[in-house]
């Protein structure tokens, strides 16, 4: 294993970001001229988010042995904090990792979409996010498999693909232990995930490998969810896809089997916006099957008062994948995620909160 130092310059005097790389060389297994799979691995882009950065500290030691032992077949690059910038914003005492404050952007936001997977097409030049993202870029651009760790406020483990690696990538839900996979079909904001499929979208097939290419954003259940024995589970996740796909080898590891859990485009998705502010008490939890009209929360805006209390229904038969971490809520800000049955009335283009 080879640790690497990268140095973002900040924009003003005095001022560096800071983020360390780990890079796995694998070798050519059968003697043949194709070399195996490669894989890139972050987590925290949002800086807050730090399930994938435990799970990530659970599978350094099971690649180092692989690497020991030899099985180590492609090459894999793992950036376990990729964002040193959000990492350091406080405001009076709270972490503000998900969006940059000099520009006000997200931080999983604003990604080149490049139009073929060529470094040399990466802007060179912007604010400190931005070259930021250029960097991430270039570190993973290349690779066959790329995972982006993030987290929700609470919710599922599950995964967002675009639809063209559906459903090869079965597979990977599979052996990660996720309990649904989101499907998407255009990238208009630049998340990292967009822009690691977006560059072969157009390009020969022989080129694009989509029967090989893995390229998702894995949410790992909530925020709160920062615990010994998930991470552990969910090394073994990352652990099995990576001897899935071939990247490690692993004889006494079946293959996966097939997936079982939800898959959905991300039109059937209802986001549930808030029809008052207030404190949220919720009737339903992440996992949970709910019918047409089922009560899914009670916003408290009027505590105290006989009309103090509107309840929010289910618009359509689903399930609930996400709820809101906080209980206090603005009017217009989203309460939970309900994977409906059919496609949502009030359905959003684009990419949601990952």
């Amino acid at each position: 294993m080879q640790k690497s130092i990268e140095r973002i310059a900040g924009d003003s005097e005095g001022v560096s970001y800071e983020f360390p790389v780990f890079r796995f060389e694998g070798f050519r297994f059968d003697g043949s001229d194709k070399a195996a799979p490669s894989a890139y691995v972050q987590a925290a882009l949002h800086a807050g988010e730090l399930p994938g950065v435990v799970a990530i500290d659970a599978l350094m030691p099971v690649l180092e042995k692989a690497e020991a032992e030899g099985r180590i077949k492609g090459n894999i690059t793992i950036v376990p904090q990729a964002n040193p910038i959000g990492r350091a914003q406080y405001l009076y005492g709270e972490h503000q990792g998900r969006f940059h404050l000099g520009t006000r952007t997200n931080f999983n936001r604003g990604f080149p979409l490049l139009a073929a997977p060529d470094v040399t097409l990466l802007p060179a030049h912007g604010t400190v996010d931005q070259r930021l993202k250029s960097r991430l870029m270039q570190l993973s651009i290349g690779h066959d498999i790329v995972l982006d760790l993030h987290c929700d406020d609470e919710g599922l483990a599950y995964l967002y693909v675009h639809t063209s690696l559906w459903p090869a990538m079965a597979d990977c839900a599979m052996a990660m232990g996720v309990e649904a996979v989101i499907l998407w079909d255009e990238d208009t904001d630049g998340t990292f995930e967009g822009a690691s499929i977006t560059p072969y979208l157009n390009v020969p097939a022989d080129v694009a490998r989509f029967d090989r290419r893995v390229a998702t954003t894995v949410e790992y259940r909530g925020i709160l969810d920062v615990d010994g024995a998930l991470a552990g589970s969910d090394a073994e996740g990352l652990y099995r896809l990576l001897v899935a796909r071939g990247v490690i080898l692993d004889q006494a590891l079946p293959a996966p089997g097939g997936f079982t859990g939800v898959v959905a485009p991300l039109e059937n998705i209802d986001m549930m916006p808030a029809p008052r502010a207030g404190a949220v008490l919720y009737n339903v939890k992440p996992g949970d099957r709910v019918a047409k009209g089922a009560l899914l929360a009670t916003i408290v805006h009027a505590p105290g008062e006989a009309d103090g209390r509107t309840q929010v229904l289910a618009p359509q038969a689903g399930i609930i994948l996400t709820r809101r971490s906080r209980r206090i809520i603005r009017a217009g800000e989203d309460l939970l995620k309900l994977v409906g049955d059919r496609k949502s009335a009030d359905a959003r283009s684009g990419t949601l909160e990952n």
